[in-house]
C-alpha cells in the first residue's frame, strides 16, 4: 500500500511533451524514457520541495549573503575613482577615469548575460563563477604594467559581475510577488549602499566605497586600492561558498528526485529528462538574453520607469561627481570628503525603514482579501520622488564657498532618500507587474542605470568646470524637476500605460494562478530535520 506521500507525489508529475500522460504509477515500477515521471516545479504540491517552504530565518540569511555579494561587486565599481590620481601619475596618462566607463558599460551588458545561465545551471555555481571572474579581473588590474591592461581588466571585471539579475532572480525564488516587497526592499537597499552603484551609480558608487576610498587614496599606493579589491571580494566568496545555499526551484527538485530514486521512487527532476542541447539550445539562450532588451523597446512599463530610473542615477551621478569640486573650496583631504559620504549612507537606511508601514499596510489589504493594482506599489515614491530636485536646488544654492559645507551635507541626505525610493520603488513596480518574468524586466532597468552612468563620466567633468558647480546644480535641479513627472504619471495613468504593455496584459492571468498556488508553500514549511531525513 502506498503512503499519502507517495499519492501526493504522483500527483504533482507532469510528463515530457511526448510522453504519454501518467496518472499512477507505483513507487519502484520502471518505465519507458518517454514515459518518466517528472516533478513539475508549478505544482503547489512540490513547494515543500523548493525554496518558497524555507523557514523565514534561512530565507533572510541567503538574502543577506547574496546582499554582501552585490556589495562586494559595487564596492569594486565604487573605490576605483580613488585611483585615478595615481594611476594617471604613474602611466602619464591623462583619462584613468576611463577605466570607471569600461567597468559600468560592460556591467550593463554582464549581468544580463549571466542571468539565463543561473536558470539553468542554478543560481550558487553561477553566483561562484561571477565571484571568480572578477578576482581575476582585480588580480589583472593590480599587476598591470600599462593602462591598456587596467583598462581590460576593467572591462572583463563588468562583464564579469552577475549583479542585480541574478540576485532578483533569487528573490523570486524564495517570495511570490505579493510578498516580496521587504526582500526587494533589502536587496534595492544594498544595491545603493553596495553601490552608489545601483542607485547612486546605480546609486553612484557605493556609499562603502566611497568612505573606504579616500583613506586608502590618502594613504596607500594605488596599487593597494585593487588588493584591498581582491581582499573584500575573497571574503565574499568563502561566505558565499558555504553559508548560500542553491535556491532554483528546477536545481532543487532534481536534487530530491535524485534522493528519491534512491530509495526506488522513479521520479525525474524538470532538468534530468531534458538533454545537454535542450537544455542549452543556443537560439533559447539567445531568446533569454535578448528578452531583456526586447522589453526595453517593446513595453511602454519598462521603458519609461527604466528610463526614470536611469536618467535620475545619471542624474545623481553627475550631482556626486561635484563632491571633488565642492569640497575642494574648503581645503577638504580625501578623507574629509569620505566622511562627508557619510549622511548619504544614513539616507538610503532611512528611506529603508520608510517604506515599511507602507508595505505591512498592502500586505495586510491582501490577507483581507483586497486585490492592490501594481500603481498602489508607487504610492509612497510621489512623496520622496520630491526630495530629488529639492535636494539639487538645496545644494545650488548653498554650494558658494561663503556658506560652509553643512548646508550641501545636509540637502544631499534628501538627495539620497529619492535615489533609494526610485530604484526600489520602479523595480518593485516592475516585479508586480511583469511576476516571474522580472528579472528581465529589471534588467532593462539595470542596464538603463549602469549605461547612462558609465555615459555620464563623459561630461560631468567639463560640465562643472564650463558652467561652475553652482550653475551646473542649478541645470540638474530643473532636470531632476522634470523627472517627477513620469512617476505622478504612472501612478495616476497606469493601468492605461499596462493596456499598451500586451507582454504584461498576457502574464497577468499567469501571475495570479502562480500566486494562489504558492500561497500554499507556508504550509508545507521544510524545517532542518526534514531536510536531513529526506
Amino acid at each position: 500500500m502506498r503512503s499519502k506521500e507517495a499519492d501526493n507525489e504522483i500527483h504533482a508529475v507532469s510528463t515530457t511533451a511526448t510522453a504519454p500522460v501518467v496518472t499512477e504509477v507505483p513507487s519502484g515500477e520502471s518505465l519507458s524514457p518517454n514515459g518518466r515521471r517528472v516533478l513539475d516545479e508549478n505544482d503547489k504540491a512540490n513547494a515543500k520541495h523548493t525554496a518558497y517552504a524555507w523557514s523565514k530565518k534561512k530565507k533572510w540569511i541567503l538574502l543577506t549573503v547574496v546582499a554582501l555579494c552585490q556589495t562586494s561587486m559595487n564596492f569594486n565599481a565604487a573605490v576605483y575613482s580613488n585611483a585615478i590620481e595615481g594611476i594617471n601619475e604613474q602611466f602619464g596618462v591623462k583619462n584613468a577615469r576611463m577605466g570607471m566607463v569600461a567597468f559600468l558599460i560592460t556591467y550593463a551588458f554582464g549581468c544580463e548575460l549571466w542571468a539565463p545561465w543561473s536558470e539553468e545551471l542554478g543560481r550558487w555555481i553561477i553566483m561562484q563563477l561571477s565571484l571568480s571572474c572578477v578576482n581575476i579581473s582585480i588580480i589583472i588590474c593590480a599587476v598591470a604594467p600599462n593602462f591598456a591592461t587596467i583598462l581590460a581588466g576593467r572591462a572583463i571585471g563588468g562583464l564579469s559581475s552577475a549583479g542585480g539579475s541574478v540576485t532578483l532572480g533569487m528573490v523570486a525564488d524564495m517570495f511570490d510577488s505579493n510578498n516580496q516587497q521587504f526582500a526587494v526592499a533589502w536587496a534595492s537597499l544594498w544595491s545603493c549602499l553596495g553601490g552608489m552603484y545601483h542607485s547612486f551609480l546605480s546609486c553612484l558608487y557605493t556609499v562603502i566605497g566611497a568612505i573606504c576610498g579616500g583613506p586608502i587614496q590618502q594613504y596607500l599606493p594605488w596599487r593597494y586600492n585593487f588588493w584591498i579589491q581582491l581582499a573584500f571580494s575573497l571574503a565574499t566568496q568563502i561566505i558565499h561558498f558555504f553559508i548560500a545555499k542553491e535556491s532554483r526551484a528546477t536545481c532543487m527538485l532534481d536534487t530530491y528526485a535524485k534522493k528519491k530514486r534512491k530509495n526506488g521512487n522513479e521520479i525525474y527532476g524538470p532538468n534530468e529528462v531534458r538533454s545537454l542541447r535542450e537544455r542549452f539550445d543556443k537560439k533559447k539562450i539567445l531568446e533569454t538574453m535578448w528578452r531583456p532588451y526586447w522589453m526595453l523597446m517593446s513595453e511602454p512599463i519598462v521603458l519609461w520607469l527604466s528610463l526614470l530610473s536611469g536618467f535620475a542615477d545619471a542624474l545623481i551621478f553627475s550631482f556626486f561627481e561635484s563632491y571633488g569640486y565642492v569640497f575642494g573650496q574648503w581645503g577638504y583631504t580625501p578623507v574629509q570628503i569620505s566622511l562627508a559620504m557619510l549622511p548619504l549612507f544614513a539616507s538610503y537606511w532611512v528611506a529603508y525603514f520608510s517604506f515599511f508601514p507602507v508595505v505591512k499596510k498592502h500586505n495586510k489589504q491582501r490577507r483581507e482579501g483586497k486585490v492592490l493594482a501594481p500603481e498602489t506599489r508607487l504610492w509612497w515614491l510621489l512623496f520622496q520622488v520630491v526630495l530629488l530636485p529639492a535636494g539639487l536646488l538645496g545644494c545650488a544654492l548653498l554650494s558658494r564657498k561663503s556658506h560652509g559645507p553643512a548646508g550641501v551635507i545636509a540637502f544631499s541626505f534628501l538627495i539620497g532618500m529619492a535615489n533609494f525610493s526610485i530604484y526600489y520603488a520602479t523595480v518593485d513596480y516592475m516585479v508586480a507587474a511583469y511576476a516571474e518574468y522580472s528579472a528581465s524586466a529589471t534588467g532593462g532597468n539595470g542596464f538603463c542605470r549602469d549605461f547612462l552612468a558609465g555615459v555620464c563620466s563623459f561630461y560631468t567633468g567639463p560640465m562643472y568646470k564650463n558652467l561652475g558647480i553652482r550653475n551646473a546644480q542649478l541645470l540638474l535641479f530643473g532636470i531632476g524637476a522634470a523627472f517627477c513627472f513620469p512617476v505622478f504619471a504612472f501612478y495616476h495613468w497606469g493601468p492605461e500605460i499596462r493596456q499598451r504593455s500586451k507582454f504584461a496584459q498576457q502574464l497577468a492571468a499567469q501571475h495570479d494562478n502562480a500566486a494562489s498556488a504558492r500561497a500554499h508553500a507556508d504550509d508545507f514549511l521544510i524545517v532542518d530535520n526534514e531536510e536531513k531525513t529526506a
